[in-house]
């Protein structure tokens, strides 16, 4: 029997824990800890945002998981001992002999300064879905999507943001007298795809999205209705949809794991300096996009790890790096961009043009995901 104590139920933990219960069933004892009461995709946020389909239904409550040698435990964590693989919570101790963090980043969007009091963040569920009822209201004018720090999770959603809310805008007859500019900090908006950021820069264009490479939107001044950039210039708005400061979360600074912010990990174990110990996904520093995919195939690697030493076999199986991504370029229309990120080399990857396709290809991907992690049939929208 190994006990294994995962600490996050995201793309990596879910996966994780699918994994180690096909796998090795009574063999394994999982504790899977995480302080909220469900699942929610990343890309369901902007179907919610933009009508799509409703907050209940993209919410995936995990006391559906029932698997063999899995207990999800939901409590709040409030100190993480690497060397003892032990975490202390508001449900108690609980100790493994494996330990996997995997706890994403803690958005923080009282970190720029104006952005609470004058914009709306689309990153967090609850700002996501309390931005569906601004945009239902809004009457046109001047929207800014702005990026307030680096790293943050998914670097295609602002674009995809700006293309929906182009489209919103043309469906109600606003577009004319409204304008959409496009903050990010990338030299691209998808620097590892060249392709897949001509295609963008392409669709901003035929758009009229105003795009401004390599700037940060630094602070808002509610009074001005003014974001102000990193280099001083101004973009006045009428609305404001802001990427919040990302930071790994606080209980993980705290546990002296962290390299400047972030859990340094062997880019082909993600083992971390601490013996038996794992960190996948965004919490990482492992040099892949902050992106559900990729922790979900870090964690299949983890996964591996496990199996093997629970075998006493040698494992053979290393993290390759490579992630698919569906963008949404709007009209229906989902492109889709398989990259490979190698440490020491440059990423690539193959992007496919936008087509009705692919949009079915990403519902199918959410459909399988929830069908695996969940056991029951779900459809994105």
């Amino acid at each position: 029997m190994v006990r294994v104590l995962v600490l996050g139920a995201g793309f990596g933990g879910l996966e994780l824990t699918t994994r180690l219960s096909e796998e090795l069933g009574d063999d394994v004892d999982v504790v899977l800890i995480d302080q909220a009461d469900g699942f929610v995709f990343g890309f369901s946020k902007l179907d919610v945002m933009f009508g799509r389909t409703t907050a209940e239904a993209v919410h995936h409550p995990y006391r559906d998981l029932v698997r063999p040698g899995v207990r999800f435990v939901r409590t709040a964590i409030r100190g993480i001992d690497p060397t003892a693989r032990r975490v202390e919570t508001d449900a108690g101790l609980f100790e493994g002999d494996v330990m996997v963090v995997a706890l994403g980043a803690d958005l923080h969007p009282s970190a720029t300064p104006g952005l609470v009091e004058a914009g709306h963040e689309f990153y967090t569920v609850a700002g996501a879905f309390a931005t569906r009822d601004v945009l239902d209201r809004f009457d046109g004018g001047r929207v800014v999507v702005g990026v307030t720090s680096t790293p943050f999770k998914c670097p295609p959603a602002p674009s995809e943001t700006a293309l929906l809310v182009h489209d919103l805008l043309v469906r109600r007859g606003l577009r004319e007298s409204s304008e959409i500019s496009l903050v990010m900090p990338l030299g691209a908006p998808i620097p590892p795809s060249p392709a897949a950021s001509a295609a963008l820069l392409a669709a901003f264009a035929e758009r009229g999205i105003a795009w401004h490479p390599e700037r940060l939107v630094r602070s808002l001044d509610p009074g001005r209705r003014v974001a102000v950039l990193a280099d001083g210039d101004e973009l006045p708005f009428d609305l404001f949809l802001g990427v919040p400061v990302h930071r790994a979360p606080q209980v993980v600074q705290e546990s002296g794991m962290c390299v400047d912010g972030w859990i340094p990990v062997n880019p082909l174990t993600l083992e971390t300096s601490a013996p038996n110990v794992y960190a996948v996904g965004d919490v990482t520093s492992v040099g892949t996009p902050k992106a559900g995919v990729f922790a979900e195939g870090q964690a299949a690697i983890v996964a591996d790890q496990i199996i093997a030493r629970h075998r006493e076999q040698a494992a053979s199986s290393t993290y390759s790096g490579r992630g698919i991504c569906y963008v949404e370029f709007g009209a229906d229309q989902v492109a889709r961009v398989d990259v490979t990120f190698r440490s020491g080399q440059r990423p690539s990857g193959q992007f496919d043009d936008p087509s009705a396709l692919y949009a079915a290809d990403k519902s199918e991907f959410g459909s399988s995901r929830i069908r695996r992690w969940f056991g029951r049939e779900w459809t994105a929208h």
